[in-house]
């Protein structure tokens, strides 16, 4: 899960409108990656599909990698985190935003979620892009477990917690991909994240 900024504040007019650029582009872009491939397909081809100028393509993605790379699931996870009761626990929390618009978008983007994913796992470039992103990620849910507990986001058990949640995340992904997306991702998250909470025992 990587990022572009959200906010709970409606849209404006000319958002609304940079918004469905950016929706078309990376539809267009995910069409030509699954019909052509992600190496073959070229930022002009990415353009012409969505009926804009290559630096118009530059102005929302600084690289056709970007458009990989960049999604909105981390600032959806974070408002849906922030929204939840202060006192409740955090895996029941995600669990909880899970079952919320967050799950209706994963369920919604499937299919892009699984080729987006394979190029993520397979492309060396991205691959290597995606660490600091992973990186990133944990800072964000490191930021919003000390938010809710009071605690430092640079205290070590925070830390741990974070990279724990991100480490599950990018486990289960990884497995709902190599099988091919048939199974629910939800339901994955439901059975395997509470591991993290009950403790470790087999």
């Amino acid at each position: 899960m990587t990022t572009q900024e959200t906010s709970a504040v409606p849209l404006g007019l000319r958002e609304r409108k940079k918004q469905k650029t950016r929706d078309r582009i990376r539809r267009e872009a995910y069409r030509l990656f699954a019909e052509h491939g992600y190496e073959a397909t070229t930022v002009d081809q990415i353009a012409e599909a969505a009926e804009i100028s290559p630096s118009t393509f530059f102005r929302y993605f600084p690289t056709k990698e970007d458009v990989v790379i960049q999604d909105e699931y981390d600032p959806a996870l974070a408002d849906a985190l922030r929204a939840r009761p202060a006192d409740e626990p955090i895996i029941d929390a995600i669990l909880q935003a899970l079952k919320g618009p967050l799950g209706q978008m994963l369920d919604q983007d499937r299919e892009e979620l699984l080729l987006r994913t394979r190029i993520t796992f397979t492309d060396p470039a991205i691959r290597a892009r995606s660490v600091g992103e992973q990186e990133r990620s944990e800072k964000e849910i490191a930021a919003i477990i000390a938010e809710r507990t009071g605690r430092d986001a640079s205290d070590l058990d925070v830390k741990c917690a974070a990279a724990a949640i991100i480490a599950v995340f990018t486990t289960l992904v990884r497995h709902w991909v190599e099988g091919g997306g048939t199974e629910d991702l939800a339901e994955l998250y439901e059975r395997h994240l509470p591991l993290l909470s009950h403790g470790l025992e087999f």
